[in-house]
């Protein structure tokens, strides 16, 4: 009780000292409190930014090896082969099956997928567009016909030739036989061009019945076959014409991405393309099991460090070496990185304050505990132990560190609170923008049937009825000033007083225990 009562009391005697220390502890809180906001705010945009930004795989054609595979030994002259075969070639490599996706899916590191089927079809009284290599070859028959006497000859006669042209269609089977490519998604998930604005409804909706007939076409085949929204369109099968299905048109989408440059085509790239659900290919699959499907799958991973795991598993399960698993690493790290300087930063800026600080700090304790030599001189001779005079030194500065704790924790509140929660509203006003961005993108029809099946393992759907899209919806809104400088950055302060009054106490723990009270009165006398 003696050491509490006497710390207050030289406390009240040397307000001039402690008034300093104090301002010094309080610039110091204030700093900190300032970057612990600002490193509290950077870790809650950066954990948005990782749920937005979902980890993705796809599997994908590996370049290298069906280059490889296709061309041959190009050194060789009897080992390259020719267009005709590298066609036929490709055309022999199988596609990845819905089965076989399900099978990759099903993994520890994986928590949800989709997949998109891409085919080529025929369609009644719609413009058709191919894509093939035509081949020429011109034969040359001589004939010799005879006829009897002639010009003195005894047999006579005269030679005619007959020119042959036969004309062979190869094509790349994989890339289109037939006039239109049709895409069906598994889910609004699936339908990444819709997401990042490549594609935007002029009128109509995306429809969320994802077990229906409907369809969505391009402005220019719109208004090239003079369609509208509500108009059925009859797809056909290139292979067999009476196989045919008919189609509800629900929306019209343009291309936002198309080359203004482009002088050269009178349409976009997607002119041709009919957008539907996974449901209606599947029923134009069972029917035609011959024909030509691609099926690309986006598994979403649990995190950014099993993307190796997933690959190897995938390659384990018997992905063809004409294949790769690709990811979205560098999306997600690049969407980090700039938030992630800013919060290195503020760690930088608090190393250096807290450096700074402590060696200020520890500077005037010393110059203090030389200025009250002859006190401790005093004390020591009376019979007091060392450690309860160092105790007593360190109770002053302690009650001196936390009066400038709370001070300081209030300025730095007040004043990261503009600059934080600024960053923070910022990102969920772009976060809530993006979400109304994409819902218009697909017409406004998001979330219109909670109850839709999720095709291909989807995970449920939101319980607030709306899609996830890269974790969108994930993203809390911070109205409270609290949530900048909160308990957390109370404790984090706490322990950063705490250790500034332990370092800067180091001195005197030093001096007081070297310091002899005897030697100490004689040289006061």
């Amino acid at each position: 009780m003696y050491i509490i009562k006497n710390a207050f009391v030289s406390i009240s005697r040397n307000k001039g000292r402690n008034i300093l220390i104090a301002i010094i502890i309080t610039v110091i809180a204030a700093a900190c409190a300032i970057t612990l906001a600002i490193r509290n705010s950077a870790e809650k945009i950066v954990e948005a930014y990782t749920n937005k930004y979902n980890v993705e795989a796809s599997i994908g054609m590996n370049r290298e090896n069906l280059m490889g595979s296709l061309m041959g030994n190009p050194e060789e002259e009897g080992e390259r082969k020719s267009r005709e075969e590298m066609i036929d070639q490709f055309n022999e490599i199988e596609s990845v099956t819905v089965d076989e996706i399900n099978n990759y899916g099903d993994s520890k590191y994986v928590s949800s997928y989709y997949y998109v089927y891409n085919i080529s079809m025929d369609a009644e009284d719609l413009e058709e567009a191919t894509d093939s290599l035509i081949k020429e070859e011109t034969t040359t028959v001589t004939e010799r016909q005879e006829f009897g006497g002639g010009f003195g000859k005894p047999g006579g006669g005269f030679q005619s030739s007959t020119t042959t042209t036969k004309r062979e269609e190869i094509f790349n089977a994989k890339a289109a036989n037939g006039a239109f490519t049709v895409m069906g998604y598994s889910s609004f998930e699936a339908m990444s061009e819709f997401i990042d604005g490549s594609y935007t409804i002029t009128e109509g909706e995306v429809s969320g019945d994802f077990t229906g007939n409907g369809v969505v076409i391009s402005e220019e085949l719109a208004t090239l076959n003079e369609l509208a929204v509500g108009d059925v369109i009859t797809l056909v099968n290139p292979d067999d014409e009476d196989l045919t299905y008919e189609l509800t048109i629900t929306g019209i989408f343009k291309e936002n991405t198309g080359d203004s440059s482009d002088m050269k085509n009178m349409f976009s790239s997607s002119v041709n393309t009919l957008i539907t659900n996974a449901t209606v290919l599947e029923s134009i699959i069972v029917d035609a099991e011959d024909m030509n499907v691609t099926v690309t799958p986006t598994f979403i991973l649990t995190g950014t460090d099993v993307v190796e795991d997933f690959a190897n598993e995938v390659t384990e399960k018997g992905l063809s070496e004409y294949y790769t698993v690709t990811n979205n690493l560098d999306v997600v790290e690049g969407a980090t990185k700039s938030i992630s300087n800013v919060k290195t930063f503020a760690t930088t800026f608090l190393v250096i304050t807290l450096i700074i600080g402590g060696v200020v700090l520890l500077v005037l304790n010393m110059i203090n505990i030389r200025e009250r030599k002859y006190e401790i001189g005093v004390l020591r001779t009376i019979g007091m132990r060392k450690s309860l005079v160092i105790s007593q030194f360190m109770l002053e500065l302690l009650v001196v560190c936390l009066f400038g704790l709370l001070l300081g924790a209030g300025i730095g509140a007040v004043s990261s609170v503009s600059v934080a929660n600024g960053l923070l509203e910022n990102e969920i006003t772009n976060a809530t923008q993006d979400y109304e961005d994409i819902n218009q993108n697909f017409g406004g029809g998001m979330g219109k049937k909670p109850d839709m099946p999720q095709g291909g393992g989807m995970s449920e759907r939101p319980e607030d009825n709306q899609v996830n899209f890269n974790g969108l919806v994930n993203i809390e809104q911070i109205d409270s000033m609290e949530a900048v400088v909160d308990i957390k950055v109370l404790i984090q302060l706490l322990a950063i007083g705490l250790g500034l009054t332990l370092i800067s106490s180091l001195s005197a723990c030093v001096a007081i225990a070297r310091f002899s009270p005897l030697t100490i009165l004689k040289e006061r006398s």
